[in-house]
């Protein structure tokens, strides 16, 4: 079957018309189709979360949506995070500091989730911290860096960068 279809989606910023193939996952037309690399593939069942971008604001497993059903929305990838001359926003700086990555392989998924959540509002205790970390899984670290990163960065502007700070 060779049949494309057109979609137009917004893609950290820039407005992208394109043909896909009605099987492809948004996952993968990032990856391939635009060369964002930094949104990672890891179980292709949703359960990991490494591939969690934002799409109009909140957090989707890109792996499970098609590129197709992306048509019309603004995506933001972990590429979009950082500013324009390549500084690293405060939750980036926070997992560094606090050695919230290892591997790294994870680490964009994490990055989006967590980007998502703190544009909700703080997150002030322990407890939500988990709870925010929650929908995504590292094999390496042992979530206390992670913890730690995002209770330094709370409710500040940790989520900035976002599609119109650009």
């Amino acid at each position: 079957m060779d049949e494309t279809l057109s979609i137009s989606v917004t893609v950290n910023g820039d407005k992208e018309d394109v043909l896909v193939d009605p099987r492809l996952t948004l996952s993968d037309f990032l990856r391939h189709e635009l060369g964002l690399t930094g949104t990672k593939v890891g179980c292709e069942h949703g359960s990991c979360g490494a591939c969690t971008v934002i799409v109009d604001g909140e957090s989707v497993r890109s792996c499970l949506m098609l590129a197709v059903q992306a048509d019309g929305t603004t995506i933001e990838t972990v590429e979009n995070l950082s500013g324009p001359d390549g500084e690293l926003n405060p939750l980036q700086l926070a997992f560094q500091k606090h050695h919230a990555l290892q591997c790294g392989y994870c680490t964009s998924g994490f990055l989006m989730s967590l980007t998502a959540r703190l544009r909700q509002g703080p997150i002030k205790s322990d407890a939500e911290a988990r709870m925010a970390l929650s929908g995504n899984i590292c094999r390496c670290t042992g979530y206390a860096g992670m913890v730690e990163a995002v209770l330094e960065v709370g409710g500040t502007d940790a989520a900035s960068n976002q599609e119109g700070d650009k």
